[in-house]
């Protein structure tokens, strides 16, 4: 760009630079610090089938940085085998001048963020001495949220992974077996949530997934594939039993249909979220309370979040 020395960041390959740790905790800093704008916008395509989506995501700190994430999502794309379903586009500006300072590119992006998410969450709700995670969902999304959340929950050794494809569950489970963890793949979801000390749901399923009725106590569920009204993979007994908390309200009570359909349903109330990340991190709601209860975390993205990993991948880069 003419007067302005904007670089290009690839996160795939600055990702095992970065690594997990230090995202999250670029992620607790950042909700604790503060986001001052940030707004979302969902331009949909619908088609037979899974519709197609345009977000575009913007947030601002002022004094410090501001930018906005586009993200496109493909569905077919996975079913054809042909292209990524998702491809985002970062573009990082500097809050004190203006100046673009970066656009990052790569599935890193997203995939590491939203993992990060989770796994920020995980720090606060899951139970330190986990050990059994039940993977629902194998596709790009899937590894990131094992890797995500032993960063966090290191005592995790044992990964059940469920797919509908069952032989996208046989890949995923190989592929974590090659990284040191006892996984195997499961053909019954239930089954793997009935083990389990935590579980995170990474499909786009309309109908539920996670049965109430299976998770012991201690369990902490962690809800990321849906990202509309019409999706959802936890069912109403998963809400009912569960304390509730989400990354933020804004974007994640009315947009996504784990909490918005039992809230229309009259299932739960809004008052029933116990606290988001912002109030997690700021130490104004306590995260889990005891080794007992079951924890459910909604992990429903948003640009605030997309900000705070931007600046940690513009950080890893090393600032010119």
């Amino acid at each position: 760009m003419p007067g302005f020395d904007m670089r290009a960041l690839d996160c795939d390959m600055l990702g095992p630079r970065l690594g997990y740790p230090a995202l999250v905790e670029a992620l607790r800093a950042g909700h604790r610090a503060g986001v001052d704008l940030v707004e979302r916008t969902l331009l949909t395509e619908p088609r037979p089938g899974a519709p197609n989506h345009l977000l575009v995501w913007p947030a601002w700190r002022f004094g410090g940085h501001l930018g906005a994430k586009l993200v496109s999502v493909f569905p077919g794309n996975g079913e054809s085998g042909g292209a990524p379903t998702n491809a985002t586009v970062y573009v990082l500006f500097d809050g004190r001048d203006g100046r673009p300072l970066a656009c990052l590119t790569g599935d890193a992006f997203t995939t590491m963020k939203t993992a990060a998410d989770s796994a920020l969450a995980a720090r606060y709700l899951a139970r330190p001495e986990a050990e059994v995670l039940a993977v629902l969902g194998a596709g790009a999304q899937a590894p990131a949220q094992v890797a995500g959340l032993v960063a966090v929950r290191p005592g995790l050794r044992r990964v059940l992974v469920w797919n509908r494809t069952g032989a996208r569950a046989l890949a995923l489970a190989a592929s974590l077996r090659a990284q040191g963890l006892d996984a195997e793949a499961v053909t019954e979801a239930g089954a793997a949530v009935a083990q389990a000390d935590i579980v995170t749901a990474v499909t786009g399923a309309t109908e539920p997934i996670v049965e109430g009725t299976r998770l012991r106590p201690g369990t902490h569920v962690d809800l990321v594939g849906g990202f509309t009204p019409a999706m959802r993979e936890a069912d109403d007994e998963t809400v009912r039993r569960g304390r509730l908390f989400v990354d933020t309200r804004r974007f994640t009570v009315g947009a996504c249909g784990d909490l918005a359909r039992p809230i229309a349903d009259g299932v739960i109330g809004e008052g029933d979220i116990a606290g988001d990340l912002f109030e997690l991190c700021r130490g104004e709601v306590p995260g889990r309370r005891d080794d007992r209860e079951i924890t459910v975390f909604k992990n429903g993205g948003g640009g605030h979040l997309d900000l705070m990993t931007a600046v940690a991948f513009w950080e890893a880069a090393g600032q010119p």
